[in-house]
């Protein structure tokens, strides 16, 4: 074993803290603990003495937890209060998942709402309303104002709408107006996308063919 130190003890106000190396293999640790516990054992005889076991990175199952706390029992004064590691972390390539704002009204003519992520608005967009997301937008009615998803460059994003008549649509940068691309009259459910950078419609049920993954929410 090398001279590294596996284990520091501090000394705080309410007890003892011990700093556990998680670098090194969890069974070559439970060794230097066992060590460093019967050399010092005389030391900690006395009053009870509350513990705090810090893993640093390591993430430890319950039953290894255990291990831990078995060590310490055999010291009947020393008695563990927590035993934690530092929280994960984040993975940077990991897209965090968009909030899905769910709204239940009218926007009304001369009305602007805005949202950082989904919206899913249960009411009708009048024309004159307005709304703006970064991310998608589904209207459970009637789309007869301006919609703009998207707003911070998502050309992923869609619109749709149980009765699809826009004044006018926007995803990313990309700007539609009727009535040339809104003559569809069917009774289905409607959504806006971007194909080959052009505005384009489908049914709503068409969505998981144009989309290789499902769409995940985090509703608030």
């Amino acid at each position: 074993m090398t001279g590294k130190t596996l284990i520091t003890i501090k000394g705080v106000k309410e007890g003892l803290v011990f700093l556990l190396d998680d670098q090194c293999d969890f069974l070559t640790l439970l060794d230097e603990l066992n060590a460093k516990l019967d050399k010092h054992g005389p030391q900690f005889n006395g009053p009870i003495v509350h513990i705090f076991i810090k893993l640093g990175a390591r993430q430890l199952e319950e039953n290894d937890k255990e291990r831990i706390r078995a060590i310490f029992r055999r010291q009947g004064n020393l008695l563990i209060q927590s035993i934690d590691s530092d929280p994960p972390m984040a993975d940077p390539d990991l897209k965090p998942v968009p909030t899905l704002h769910t709204v239940t009204g009218m926007v009304r003519s001369g009305q602007t709402v805005e949202y950082d992520g989904h919206l899913l608005l249960l009411g009708d967009v009048n024309p004159g309303g307005t709304i703006r997301c970064s991310g998608d937008v589904y209207v459970l009615g009637a789309l007869r104002g301006t919609v703009h998803a998207g707003t911070e460059g998502n050309e992923q994003a869609i619109i749709a709408a149980s009765l699809m008549r826009p004044t006018q649509l926007r995803i990313a940068d990309v700007i539609s107006r009727p009535p040339d691309e809104w003559t569809s009259s069917e009774p289905w459910m409607e959504y806006a996308y971007l194909r080959e950078g052009a505005m384009a419609i489908d049914k709503l049920t068409s969505l998981g063919r144009q989309r290789k993954e499902v769409m995940l929410f985090k509703g608030v």
